[in-house]
């Protein structure tokens, strides 16, 4: 314990606490409505051709995180546009997938110099984020939740049963749209932990694990949230006494939490929550 405080006077060490704080945040959220909506495989999609857009960037001598945002945003319209209904959705996810992988083959072997830069976001790069990136991680972050507080109430009703939101009027369309755009900036955050190879264990595990400890939409997202802080904050402390990556702690932290939610605290809770009824010799004896 004394080594982790003696570590948080370090600068590095404040950013990558302050970054996972963030990337925590954004992604216990959003978490929610992936496992709600079944777009598990979209965050896959999401983040795979994010490091296509890194790929193009860097061939371009430009900035790979901004080249990240971009490949997301741009597949999450393609997405949206072309596979709003959840029957066809895991088709053009494979289809854009698909495309989007050859390209990031294509640019990478273009791509005469020593590509450290797209590795590091292939694996995460925590422990190496700057000043400057934890204060865009922060306005990506704000605007990514500001939005998804706005489209909070029908996104929650379009999800819940989307044939009635739509009968009543509610844009289930462009809310996908939207939500996918939310979900691109969450995966430009959550590789920057994890990597793309591991985007899977803070944009689903807390949400499926919170889908396990309650059935109300707002609790879970407070437990979502919760258990991404745990599993960040968790693996960046493990990361620095050890000086392993970051990701093997946090995917590990993940599953565990994921396990105890579905195995152990969850039926435990359950349990308290069903009403027992009154044995035979109880009713008698009043």
């Amino acid at each position: 314990m004394d080594q982790v405080i003696r570590l948080l006077a370090y600068d590095f060490v404040q950013n990558a606490v302050a970054a996972g704080i963030v990337i925590a945040v954004v992604s216990g959220v959003v978490s929610r409505f992936v496992v709600a909506r079944n777009m598990s495989f979209a965050v896959h999609a999401l983040a795979e051709l994010g490091f296509t857009g890194s790929a193009g960037f860097i061939l371009l001598r430009l900035s790979p995180v901004l080249g990240l945002l971009t490949g997301s945003a741009v597949t999450a319209v393609f997405i949206g546009l072309l596979g709003v209904r959840a029957r066809g959705r895991d088709v053009v996810v494979g289809v854009v997938m698909a495309f989007g992988l050859g390209l990031g083959v294509l640019f990478i072997t273009l791509y005469k110099g020593y590509s450290s830069q797209a590795f590091a976001i292939l694996f995460g790069t925590i422990t190496g984020v700057s000043r400057g990136d934890v204060l865009l991680l922060m306005v990506i972050g704000v605007i990514t939740l500001a939005t998804l507080a706005v489209i909070y109430r029908p996104l929650t009703f379009a999800t819940v049963d989307p044939e009635v939101a739509e009968a009543r009027g509610v844009p289930v369309g462009m809310l996908a749209v939207l939500f996918l755009l939310i979900m691109a900036a969450a995966v430009a955050e959550a590789i920057q932990v994890v990597g793309v190879l591991l985007i899977l264990t803070l944009l689903i595990t807390p949400g499926a694990a919170a889908e396990r400890l309650t059935p109300k939409p707002g609790r879970a997202v407070v437990y979502s949230v919760a258990i991404a802080l745990f599993c960040t904050l968790g693996g960046i402390g493990l990361s620095l006494l050890t000086n392993l990556a970051v990701s093997v702690f946090v995917t590990t932290l993940s599953f565990a939490s994921y396990l105890a939610a579905r195995f152990v605290i969850g039926p435990a809770l359950q349990n308290r929550s069903t009403p027992t009824t009154p044995t035979a010799s109880s009713r008698s004896a009043t």
